[in-house]
């Protein structure tokens, strides 16, 4: 049976994925061993997914236009006449074709899975962290020789206060 760790439903499932989140990004967390387990087990999980589906992809060409830019990295612009004869700066774009990566079905389909049960993420410059790529990429490649087993609990002592039992809970 699952923990409860008194609170409901949704104040439980919002906590588990904020510390299932900050595990993943920061590779280490202190808690408190109940909520430890729980992370535990989403943890795993979801390490286990990314690496069962790290390799299903294929690559592909694909147009893209995108503004040209000068040579600061500010995008140009060109005087253009409309039908009533006003004039107004339209930006100059360029087609390029990329290789990109295109996930298979069941690599998507753990994408999802990823993203429902982490929170978005920024770095401290204000740069959102893409967590499913972080999953699929190192993550992944780091534990793919190994067979489960992705954490470990280290117990740290009570908490002053209300004597909870403190533990890290960090990525092996």
């Amino acid at each position: 049976m699952a923990r409860k760790l008194g609170r409901t439903t949704d104040q439980r499932m919002a906590m588990l994925k904020n510390l299932t989140t900050d595990l993943l990004v920061y590779g280490r967390i202190e808690t408190t061993e109940a909520r430890a387990k729980e992370v535990r087990k989403l943890a795993e999980n979801l390490i286990a997914i990314a690496i069962k589906e790290k390799d299903n992809f294929e690559t592909v060409e694909c147009k893209v236009v995108k503004a040209k830019l000068d040579s600061k990295g500010n995008k140009e612009l060109e005087k253009v006449t409309s039908k009533n004869g006003k004039e107004y700066l339209r930006v100059v774009k360029e087609e390029k074709t990329e290789k990109r990566q295109k996930d298979m079905p069941t690599r998507l389909n753990a994408r999802r899975k990823i993203m429902a049960r982490t929170n978005k993420v920024k770095d401290s410059n204000g740069n959102n962290i893409d967590l499913p790529a972080k999953l699929f990429g190192e993550i992944a490649e780091k534990y793919a020789k190994r067979e489960g087993g992705y954490t470990r609990i280290y117990k740290i002592g009570p908490r002053r206060g209300d004597c909870a039992e403190k533990v890290i809970i960090e990525l092996v």
